[in-house]
């Protein structure tokens, strides 16, 4: 019921106190009504107002055909069971047959109609509208949300009369596609993200590698299957990852377990304990699967539901398989990390690396630190230092050369492990990222001769690493994700640099081991110039960037390319690098052009913490 359709001179939303029976009240056209809260005019589609609960109004007797298609659209907003009341604007075939589990469209703005084209000798026997708009989004089959380029979107809806009940003739539509069409704003008041959780394929640890699968279920109760949030997206999680990511991750669910036949609702009990009923596919799991199966389920719901799940309790055909509790399931939570908070390290004026304590969440003073890149003779640029801060990798101030040294322990310099051919320092080495399996990652940006770089462990001889998919792009940077299985490119192409995300797909095992960046999406279409980016998180990343003809800004980015309104941090200026640590406890940090190293503490404005230093990083 966005602003658009209602320009058409159709119903109009309000909200009211008590629940109404849709049957009590007619709207010409109108088909939902908001049921509960304040009495005032709202625009049913404000962003946020998930609070706002909207039933569906079947088709008024003679309705006309403008009417039957606004009521349809504006249905398809609602909390419809089963989308029952919306099936009523189409023939009775067109109803069977329709499927608004295929997906959903997502528009810019709700749609618009255009027409009619009236067919038939008497302009009178079938007619025609067009359904049109910018679509920015689709959401497929799987409840996986992808970004796209703004386009053109438009689809028919074809009307007969068809015969009904009391033996009138009728407006019916009964050529519609399969799926749904919100605008934006419709589309965020209905769904929320959230995240299921696999393990990163391939790995022997594969335990420590929980990767988040983003994707996004109804709010409350879902029209088609009845089942409130949580239990959506425990469905979904069985249903397996989403198939962008499925090449790189496994779930430790035996194929084909579902929840038991008519679970419709999952909440914790007063012990803190879910309890979720599985078919009998899950028996088949051994203790150590099934302590796996219930760290996904964990995982899954800790940001989820509003009582905190103290502890998972997995049951099978014969009843309880196994139970984890949400300490337990920390075990699986590592990313090689260090034991406490993540440091902060940069590079001061001097071209040393130096270290902020992570105890001190930004505040500390900071100190050179251990080994050559803390004192040695060689000006650093940028540094990228290992999850687990034992060792870091450091290009040289001119980025012709990337060295690799312990931070445990002094050495003497060592010689550099790779080097950029380039005759331009801005064609040469990006700032290097480590990922969550202890690999070092770089790009030569050689016009020459492009390339990804990985090095196993940080050392050894670099390997190159196809990527598919950059159509004569340029790789700027890359931010390494925790779990090694995706990357974040800066890559250039026709004067703009964008955000892409990649798959990270490995095959073989040892020196045989075979590594490549697949499929990748560009992840902020939005922004034309992208100039920093951070993970934050395990599915999200924070993004400096600017608009086409826009100002620059810093926002957070869902994994799956998602944004929100909330997302948009507090301007800051000239930003020119950006860190964000796992822990959302710690603070976002940025080097700027004229306020030096800034800090950006949960709740508060951005601080300067130095006025001197650059290539301020989180270990990764």
């Amino acid at each position: 019921m966005d602003t658009d359709r209602r320009r058409g001179g159709r119903g109009r939303a309000v909200r009211v106190s008590a629940l109404l029976a849709c049957g009590a009240v007619v709207l010409a056209g109108c088909g939902a009504m908001p049921v509960t809260g304040d009495v005032k005019a709202v625009d049913a589609s404000q962003p946020g107002d998930s609070q706002v609960q909207v039933y569906a109004v079947p088709p008024r007797e003679g309705a006309a055909p403008i009417e039957v298609v606004d009521g349809f659209l504006e249905s398809m907003t609602s909390d419809d069971p089963d989308f029952r009341t919306t099936r009523k604007y189409l023939t009775a075939q067109a109803a069977r047959a329709w499927q608004p589990g295929e997906g959903t469209t997502v528009l810019s703005k709700a749609p618009n109609r255009n027409g009619p084209t009236i067919h038939g000798k008497e302009r009178a026997s079938e007619t025609t509208y067009t359904l049109t708009g910018e679509q920015v989004a689709a959401v497929d089959a799987q409840s996986s949300y992808r970004p796209l380029a703004p386009s053109e979107y438009s689809q028919m809806l074809h009307l007969v009369q068809e015969k009904g009940a009391d033996g009138k003739q009728e407006w019916r539509i009964d050529i519609v596609p399969d799926g749904l069409v919100l605008g934006q704003s419709d589309f965020k008041r209905l769904y929320r993200s959230v995240n299921k959780y696999y393990f990163a394929a391939g790995r022997a640890d594969d335990r420590s590698a929980l990767v988040a699968d983003p994707v996004y279920v109804r709010n409350r109760t879902d029209p088609v299957t009845r089942m409130d949030t949580a239990t959506q997206t425990v469905r979904t999680l069985l249903e397996g990852p989403s198939n962008w990511l499925r090449p790189v991750v496994d779930s430790r669910f035996p194929a084909g377990t579902a929840l038991k036949r008519g679970v419709t609702s999952l909440a914790p009990d007063d012990q803190n304990v879910l309890k979720v009923p599985l078919n009998k596919r899950a028996d088949k799991a051994g203790q150590g699967a099934c302590r796996m199966m219930a760290a996904q389920v964990l995982f899954t719901l800790r940001d989820l539901t509003s009582a905190r799940v103290g502890q998972v309790e997995l049951q099978g055909g014969q009843g309880p398989l196994c139970s984890l509790g949400a300490d337990e399931a920390e075990e699986f939570a590592s990313d090689n990390g260090s034991e406490g908070p993540d440091s902060q390290y940069f590079v001061d004026e001097k071209g040393h690396v130096q270290r902020i304590p992570g105890s001190s969440k930004g505040s500390g003073e900071p100190e050179p630190v251990i080994g050559p890149l803390g004192s040695g003779t060689v000006a650093i640029g940028a540094v990228g230092v290992a999850r687990d801060e034992e060792q870091a990798a450091a290009v040289s101030a001119n980025r012709q050369h990337l060295y690799v040294s312990s931070l445990t322990e002094e050495s003497e310099p060592a010689d550099p492990v790779v080097t950029s051919r380039a005759e331009r320092s801005a064609d040469r080495l990006s700032a290097p990222s480590w990922d969550g399996r202890g690999d070092l990652w770089v790009a030569d940006r050689d016009p020459a001769n492009p390339r990804l770089l990985r090095l196993v462990g940080g050392a050894g001889e670099p390997q190159e690493v196809p990527v598919s998919g950059l159509d004569g792009g340029r790789i700027e940077g890359l931010r390494m994700s925790a779990d090694g299985v995706r990357v974040a490119l800066r890559v250039s192409k026709d004067g703009h640099t964008t955000l892409h995300i990649g798959r990270v797909e490995r095959h073989g095992s040892g020196e045989d081991e075979q590594v490549s960046v697949e499929d990748l999406r560009q992840a902020a279409p939005q922004l034309a110039d992208v100039t920093a980016v951070s993970w934050s998180g395990r599915s999200r990343l924070v993004v400096v960037g600017k608009e086409e003809g826009g100002v620059q800004q810093v926002r957070y980015v869902q994994a799956d390319g998602s944004t929100s309104s909330s997302g948009v941090l507090p301007g800051v200026n000239q930003v020119t690098t950006i860190a964000a640590a796992d822990d959302d406890q710690l603070p976002l940090m940025a080097d700027t052009e004229g306020d030096g190293i800034v800090k950006l503490s949960p709740g508060d404005n951005w601080q300067t913490v130095l006025k001197k230093g650059s290539s301020l990083v989180y270990p990764g």
